[in-house]
């Protein structure tokens, strides 16, 4: 049976295309399926479709499998998601990488108010998950969605206190529904379900947990979130990979300290001493940074504020009222104004103590 999800499967699986050359096609020609009956002269005229590729989209035999991974999903009670739609999660659409169709178990809200995920090493110390316990159950009244890989250690930390502590929480995956990767984390998995919280990958069923699909999870869970938080990593690992890719998608980053001395803590420290994350020592910490504080100001004083602020400055002061913290880049594509104006209306804003610079080009309402 010919659906727009069997086309948008489909595309996905087609050798050669890829995410962006993907969001290329459906963008040129409307739809998914539109591009398997676009004419091979149209499909070429798009930069980076060649010949090959072509062949491959007229060949349609990924169809056959993209109707097998339909059956799989109605069985199994998963919600595809194409970029398109509006349950995708919409931050990560601010990612130029961002994946053409995810799949998602459980009913949590992936475009939650406030996401954040909390990152770390395997080989958790009991220094590394104590703090990540702490912050958590700080967190609580904040009304996040705590987002992490479902991993052992720092992973599997995070999603247990947030289960605990009744906090919605998303497990990314590097592999497809049919299975829970570690094993031993499918009660935790099953539990994550059960309290309102969800799985999320952009695997097919049958795709195997490989070492290449963890960088793939990993700018899953650094694009669809406010921030992340490091909490304990190697100087090398998957937890920096996913610091690196939150700073490159402009994402606060947070990094918990450890001793000079500990091995779990020299990528954290690192992190600090190199300003690619900011120093974290409590939940007070992430929501004064994120703007997460209930702050209420008075009536009559916000109307009188407004009376002293032009159209532009207002415009700008209530979209970071209302977002938290946003980057200069993003309040020029938000507003729609030009950065030269953007730049002088929060200077205006900054000089009269209306908004606070942060690092990273990051503004916030005082």
């Amino acid at each position: 049976m010919e659906t727009p999800l069997l086309y948008q499967i489909g595309l996905t699986l087609v050798p050669g295309i890829g995410d962006v050359n993907g969001k290329k096609l459906v963008l040129r020609f409307g739809s998914a399926e539109a591009v398997f009956k676009a004419p091979a002269r149209e499909l070429l005229a798009i930069p980076g479709i060649g010949p090959a590729v072509v062949k491959n989209i007229q060949n349609q035999k990924v169809l056959i499998r993209a109707e097998q991974e339909i059956q799989f999903l109605e069985k199994h009670g998963i919600r595809p998601l194409f970029f398109r739609d509006e349950a995708y999660p919409q931050r990560l659409l601010n990612c130029y990488d961002h994946p053409l169709l995810l799949y998602s178990k459980g009913n949590a809200d992936l475009n939650h108010k406030r996401l954040i995920a909390f990152v770390g090493t395997r080989r958790a110390t009991g220094y590394g998950r104590d703090r990540c316990r702490e912050l958590i159950e700080g967190l609580r009244e904040k009304e996040v969605l705590v987002v992490s890989g479902l991993a052992y250690g720092i992973d599997g930390c995070a999603h247990r206190t947030a289960v605990e502590m009744e906090i919605p929480t998303v497990g990314v995956l590097g592999h497809g529904l049919d299975r829970i990767y570690p094993a031993p984390h499918r009660k935790l998995a099953e539990e994550m379900l059960q309290k309102g919280g969800g799985l999320l990958t952009e695997f097919l069923s049958k795709t195997n947990p490989d070492r290449e699909n963890f960088p793939k999870r990993n700018r899953i869970v650094a694009g669809m979130v406010d921030a992340v938080v490091v909490v304990e990593s190697d100087k090398k690992g998957g937890a920096l990979i996913t610091a690196e890719l939150a700073n490159s998608y402009n994402r606060d980053v947070f990094a918990v300290p450890g001793r000079l001395s500990d091995r779990f803590s020299t990528g954290c420290n690192f992190l600090i001493k190199t300003n690619k994350a900011a120093l974290v020592q409590s939940a007070a910490d992430i929501g004064y940074v994120m703007g997460w504080e209930d702050r209420k100001i008075p009536d009559g004083r916000q109307t009188s504020l407004f009376v002293e602020l032009s159209d532009t400055e207002k415009a700008l002061y209530e979209l970071l009222a209302e977002a938290g913290t946003l980057s200069i880049d993003k309040l020029t594509i938000q507003s729609g104004l030009a950065p030269s104006t953007v730049s002088a209306a929060l200077l205006s804003l900054e000089f009269n103590g209306l908004v606070r610079s942060l690092p990273g080009k990051l503004y916030k309402v005082e």
